[in-house]
C-alpha cells in the first residue's frame, strides 16, 4: 500500500524540542491545516463542520532513525526503564504514522481550497498530514487506565520576565507560558546550570529550570536565525 499526504500542519513549533508531548494539553496551541491540490476542494470537507474534534493521522518528523525496536524507553519513564513500542507512542515505529485528536475552530473557504483551524495541535510546523477522520462520541471511552501516562504531567512555575510578555503579545504569552509548564526538557535532563532553547513561532526562547524549586526562568528571547 501506498499512502501519500493530502495536506501539511501550519503549527508555533519550528523543530521537535518544545512541542507538548499529547495533543490538547495546550488547546490554545493553533494549526492550520493546508491541503494538496489534490485534495483542495471544498467537496471534500463537505460537512466537516459538524464535528467539534477530528482525528489527524501525520508523519513522524523526517529526522527520526529509520529503524525500530521491538522496546523503547520512554520519556515519561525518565529513560530508564523497557517497554514494548507498541505500548507506547514513540516516534521509532515500524511504521512512523502519529494520531493526534485536534478541535476544529473553523473552516475557511480560500481561494486555493478549504483551510482548516484547529485547537491544540501538536505536530512539528509542515508535517504531513496523511488521513483526516471525524472524532466521534462512539471514540469516547470512561474509566480507562492509562498505563504509563497514568503519571501526571510535570507542571514547572513559569517566570518570564515582563519585558518578554511585552515582546511577545498577551496571545502568544499565554501559549508560551502553558507549554514551559509541561517541562518541555527530556525527562532525563536535571541540570539546573544548563540553558534551553526552544523555537516557538519566529523566536528563540532560552531558559533554565530549577528543580528542587520547580521554576523555570526564561532567559532570553530573540528572533530565530
Amino acid at each position: 500500500m501506498e499512502i501519500t499526504p493530502i495536506a501539511h500542519i501550519r503549527t508555533d513549533f519550528p523543530e521537535k524540542f518544545g512541542i507538548p508531548r499529547q495533543s490538547n494539553l495546550v488547546e490554545s496551541c493553533r494549526g492550520t491545516i493546508e491541503f494538496e491540490p489534490e485534495f483542495a476542494q471544498p467537496e471534500c470537507v463537505r460537512g466537516i463542520e459538524g464535528y467539534d474534534y477530528l482525528w489527524l493521522v501525520w508523519r513522524f518528523d523526517h529526522g527520526q532513525k529509520n529503524t525500530w525496536s521491538p522496546t523503547v524507553r520512554p520519556p515519561i519513564l525518565g529513560g530508564n526503564k523497557r517497554v514494548g513500542v507498541f505500548a507506547t507512542r514513540s516516534p521509532f515505529r515500524p511504521n512512523p504514522l502519529g494520531l493526534s485528536s485536534v478541535r476544529l475552530e473553523s473552516v475557511e473557504m480560500t481561494t486555493h481550497g478549504p483551510v482548516l483551524h484547529v485547537l491544540g495541535a501538536d505536530l512539528r510546523d509542515g508535517t504531513e498530514i496523511y488521513d483526516i477522520k471525524p472524532y466521534i462520541p462512539a471514540d469516547i471511552h470512561t474509566d480507562i487506565r492509562g498505563g504509563i501516562t497514568e503519571n501526571p504531567w510535570a507542571c514547572l512555575t513559569v517566570d518570564l520576565p515582563q519585558q518578554f510578555r511585552e515582546q511577545l503579545g498577551e496571545e502568544a504569552t499565554d501559549i508560551l507560558v502553558k507549554i514551559l509548564e509541561l517541562d518541555p526538557r527530556p525527562a532525563t535532563h536535571h541540570d539546573p546550570n544548563r540553558e534551553y532553547a526552544m523555537g516557538f513561532r519566529t523566536v528563540d526562547v532560552r531558559f533554565t529550570v530549577n528543580d528542587e524549586e520547580g521554576i523555570l526562568q526564561v532567559v532570553e528571547i530573540a528572533p530565530r536565525g
